[in-house]
């Protein structure tokens, strides 16, 4: 909102210091600062009326160290990391941009399913919590308005640098504008068009980007591509969005571990909307230059706040859980996020931690099925999943289990920024 005030003040009174809205580094480290005083603020306040209306975690008997201690701490701080990143965002972020709105809409979406879970647990008194099918119908919705979005929105668009009239790579898709003019630091004139492409990057190939279409093409034959491109893309999209939510849910075991590992991930997204959104660093690395996408930069510096000052009272010993009002929000937000920054087969490296949390799941339940069938008696493969109980059952403390976590997580953002040039 402030964007639109100051441009305002600044076309008509001329006023000065206002053209500093126009900066978005500027409106992001706003962001950042405004997103770390709501959390940590915010979280004072919530924390005491929580305790206050004994809205406490009630926590199973695993057999793990230190978890009675955990009984009775305050949940649904979720809430604080949602104000934190929509309050800053809505302030600073230009609102009416496509992908602004997406990211709201992300944010509230899963943010209202994980707070229904998390209500009929508390208030409820049922543990079970909402019904699994209904969770994941949540993430099924998300998915179609994200992939819908992504698909059909004319604001949703690449920049392609035209040589010898064609628009390099994209010979037979939809030119929405241009041609424009744009010069590089050396001067040099370059002639740019934007188009609709469903198409996202490949890491560590040279020809580092594949459209949908040719993957349609493959199912269906050229007769059917026109049908079956957005089919294909919005499902994967809801496939991707289902998976790093629950991902980041499962992740959500020991203090801190969700939190950090967010944080982590969203500084690297971040760095890749910057890169994208800016025509010359694009240029420069030869990626993919997605007009507008700078904005995302706004969000993302609010996320990246909200997890920073929301893990002053998730640290270990955590003063509040997220609940699943966070964990399905924060990994709804990443999911978007690749997704919206056409990384989201990157998302193997970037939400590294999540997958194994997942996977450790799924090979537990999966071997354990099939050693009773074959045996049994069902047997398994890790003292306990997802993968840091695991670890506690090992004897490692929560801290240490969370400190390793998110150098691995660091390590993994490192790798992922290093494709921009690996091509």
């Amino acid at each position: 909102m402030l964007y639109y005030l100051f441009t305002y003040l600044r076309d008509q009174f001329h006023l000065v210091g206002a053209g500093v809205f126009n900066y978005i580094t500027f409106r992001a480290a706003m962001a950042i600062i405004l997103s770390l005083v709501i959390s940590m603020l915010m979280g004072k306040r919530l924390i005491r009326y929580l305790q206050r209306k004994q809205i406490g975690e009630t926590v199973r008997d695993l057999g793990l160290a230190g978890e009675n201690q955990k009984k009775g701490t305050p949940t649904m701080g979720g809430i604080i990391i949602i104000a934190a990143i929509l309050i800053p965002t809505l302030i600073f972020a230009r609102i009416l941009n496509v992908y602004i709105v997406l990211m709201l809409v992300s944010t509230i979406w899963l943010g209202i399913v994980g707070f229904l879970d998390d209500y009929i647990k508390v208030f409820k008194k049922n543990k079970e919590g909402l019904a699994g099918k209904f969770k994941i119908m949540g993430q099924v919705g998300l998915g179609i308005i994200v992939g819908t979005t992504m698909y059909y929105n004319q604001h949703v668009v690449v920049s392609r640098e035209v040589v010898d009239g064609h628009a390099l790579n994209y010979k037979t898709e939809k030119i929405v504008s241009g041609p424009f003019v744009r010069k590089d630091e050396n001067c040099n004139v370059h002639k740019y068009v934007t188009m609709k492409a469903a198409t996202t990057t490949i890491p560590f190939i040279k020809t580092h980007e594949l459209s949908y279409t040719k993957i349609a093409r493959w199912i269906g034959g050229a007769k059917y591509e026109n049908v079956l491109t957005p089919i294909v893309y919005i499902v994967f999209v809801i496939f991707i969005i289902t998976a790093v939510s629950n991902g980041a849910n499962i992740t959500d075991g020991v203090d801190g571990l969700a939190t950090g590992v967010s944080a982590i991930i969203a500084v690297c997204l971040g760095v890749f909307a910057y890169l994208s959104g800016n025509y010359i660093f694009a240029g420069y690395l030869n990626i993919m230059n997605i007009p507008d996408l700078g904005e995302l930069s706004i969000f993302i510096g609010a996320f990246i706040g909200a997890c920073v000052g929301f893990l002053w009272y998730n640290a270990y010993p955590a003063q509040v859980f997220m609940g699943d009002t966070g964990s399905l929000a924060l990994g709804g937000i990443i999911a978007s996020l690749a997704i919206i920054v056409r990384k989201e087969l990157l998302i193997p490296i970037i939400c590294g931690i999540f997958l194994v949390e997942n996977l450790s799941v799924i090979i537990q339940v999966w071997y354990f099925k099939r050693t009773k069938r074959k045996y049994g008696e069902g047997r398994r493969v890790f003292l306990m999943s997802p993968l840091h109980h695991h670890y506690q059952k090992l004897g490692y403390h929560e801290s240490k289990i969370v400190t390793r976590f998110w150098i691995v997580g660091i390590i993994l953002a490192i790798m992922s920024i290093v494709t921009l040039k690996l091509q």
